[in-house]
């Protein structure tokens, strides 16, 4: 399995093609190629060669609190366990940080439920629901589900 490793300036336009390929089609949101730059220390990427096959973003909101956004994965490259293994680095950077919590909005709840995500009602986030959120083309009728993972010993 190739390692998870901080996305580079040169990952973006693999990375804004990727999350824009699955937001099409219905399964996460879109991202802009100005989104992705000015977030790029969020992101983590897994190459093969120097092909993007997979990213995701750890977006810290607060001090107690940060966000897993734009998990994808390429078609080819899916059921190896790549989601896995990049939400896994984001827990891992989240405790490193000292970050006891870690939510995410998805169109997929059973992949984030298997990794340990509970289910969190929206309005118990209002950082993230009047932050970003309220910016959202889909606000307030949202219809991602919220999940939430505690870390233990943060």
């Amino acid at each position: 399995m190739n390692p998870v490793e901080k996305a580079t300036i040169k990952d973006v336009p693999q990375m804004h093609q990727l999350i824009n390929y699955f937001a099409d089609k219905g399964d996460m949101l879109a991202r802009s190629l100005s989104e992705i730059y000015e977030n790029i220390r969020d992101y983590l990427v897994v190459r093969q060669g120097e092909r993007v096959i997979a990213c995701v973003a750890l977006h810290v909101c607060w001090s107690d609190l940060a966000e897993i956004k734009s998990v994808a994965v390429v078609e080819d490259s899916q059921e190896q366990g790549i989601g896995t293994q990049l939400v896994e680095a984001c827990l891992k950077e989240a405790r490193e940080l000292g970050i006891p919590t870690v939510f995410c909005f998805t169109y997929q709840p059973a992949f984030f439920k298997r990794q340990r995500f509970v289910d969190i009602d929206k309005m118990e986030l209002p950082r993230k629901v009047w932050t970003d959120c309220f910016r959202c083309p889909k606000f307030p009728n949202c219809d991602e589900v919220a999940l939430i993972y505690h870390l233990e010993g943060v």
